[in-house]
């Protein structure tokens, strides 16, 4: 076996070379071969997406219901295009990675059957420098554009990422250290199941931007307790970035090419990849943070959802941005929402509302501030 797989993650360092040669890399159209997760938004792949984020809206999940559209079948939901290809690993060997913000431009719906490509370039980083948070670090930027089979843009999305060195992030945990799993009440359990039951999607009834007003608050969507299954789900979802996750002799070979995307887990013995650190405490640990913690994206998949549940059907999500603030971990509860900030004519012709969102955690901490762009119908004219 590889005698480079380890029991601990890699420890990259910063050094000259690595920086100039990522700096040579700018503008690297990169491969997708190994990441691409879904090529066409059947049923069953939206279906299976819907469920991984939680996201039970008819116009993605109910035939008869998206029949009755204006789109006159399903949709997938925007936040899609992360399960056919989320994100890709590219450079920094041996460096830990956070997701630190998500840029999102929408143009055409996908409907189903559709087939989405997704191209992806390097455009660069800035830094390094030094933070309290994890040392020294640096900023990169992946560009990922999706198109459909008519080659229309569907979706661009910019994936910046943190990154940093594990040593130095692994010093510092300490100072970050919380109370976990978080001691939830039998009382507060029971109310976070009757919020979630209650959430209802707009739907088929169109919020006209005629009756909407600055400082409207959207309504609130809870998620949570994150448990280990609303992870399973999410790469079952098809939503798992760089690189696909396999099993057995695939994964094997795979690890064997690129040791550092591995370690061996003292306690099962088995190899496992670094994205575990979603699901597995110990590899959490040796990436800084205090235990088991959630995707970026899929954190922004629970903001659009959030979102497109107030809008209705009628509406299209135009754009939507976030920013990741701490770490959600295992058991913690995320309540989402936003507030009206604007409304206007874009340049587009468009009647939009801007949106400022956040997601609170139970520790009073805005774990992702971002904001929207929704185009929203207007009042037929008699």
């Amino acid at each position: 076996m590889n005698k480079e797989i380890t029991s601990e993650l890699a420890q990259g360092k910063f050094t000259d070379e690595m920086l100039n040669h990522m700096r040579s890399m700018i503008g690297t159209e990169l491969r997708t071969d190994g990441c691409v997760n879904n090529e066409f938004a059947t049923r069953i792949a939206i279906m299976r997406f819907c469920e991984g984020i939680g996201d039970d809206n008819p116009l993605w999940t109910d035939p008869s219901h998206a029949a009755q559209t204006q789109w006159g079948a399903l949709l997938a939901p925007p936040s899609f295009i992360f399960a056919c290809l989320a994100s890709i690993q590219f450079g920094w060997a041996g460096l830990g990675g956070f997701h630190a913000e998500t840029l999102l431009d929408f143009y055409k719906p996908i409907r189903m059957d559709d087939r989405i490509n997704c191209r992806i370039w390097f455009d660069g980083f800035d830094g390094p420098d030094e933070s309290n948070f994890g040392g020294r670090r640096i900023k990169d930027y992946i560009r990922q554009e999706y198109r459909n089979q008519n080659d229309e843009l569907v979706a661009k999305f910019i994936c910046s990422r943190m990154r940093f060195e594990r040593g130095e992030m692994q010093k510092r945990r300490e100072t970050r250290k919380i109370e976990l799993p978080h001691p939830w009440s039998p009382e507060e359990l029971a109310q976070i199941d009757i919020d979630i039951l209650s959430e209802v999607p707009r739907g088929a009834t169109p919020r006209y931007w005629e009756d909407v007003t600055v400082g409207d608050e959207l309504d609130v969507l809870t998620k949570g307790p994150i448990g280990l299954t609303d992870e399973i789900a999410f790469v079952a979802a098809g939503a798992a970035p760089i690189p696909r996750i396999a099993a057995h002799r695939v994964s094997l070979k795979r690890y064997q090419k690129h040791p550092k995307w591995a370690f061996r887990d003292p306690n099962t013995h088995a190899y496992e990849p670094v994205y575990s650190v979603h699901y597995n405490d110990y590899a959490a640990r040796l990436q800084g943070a205090q235990a088991a913690y959630d995707v970026g994206v899929q954190r922004t998949c629970w903001q659009i959802h959030g979102l497109t549940h107030w809008m209705g059907d009628d509406a299209s999500l135009k754009s939507a941005n976030s920013q990741y603030r701490s770490h959600v971990y295992l058991s913690d509860v995320v309540r989402l929402g936003g507030r009206v900030e604007a409304k206007e004519i874009d340049a587009d012709g468009d009647h939009i509302v801007r949106i400022v969102t956040w997601a609170n955690n139970q520790r009073g901490q805005n774990v992702m501030p971002g904001t929207a762009v929704i185009k929203l119908p207007t009042r037929p004219h008699v």
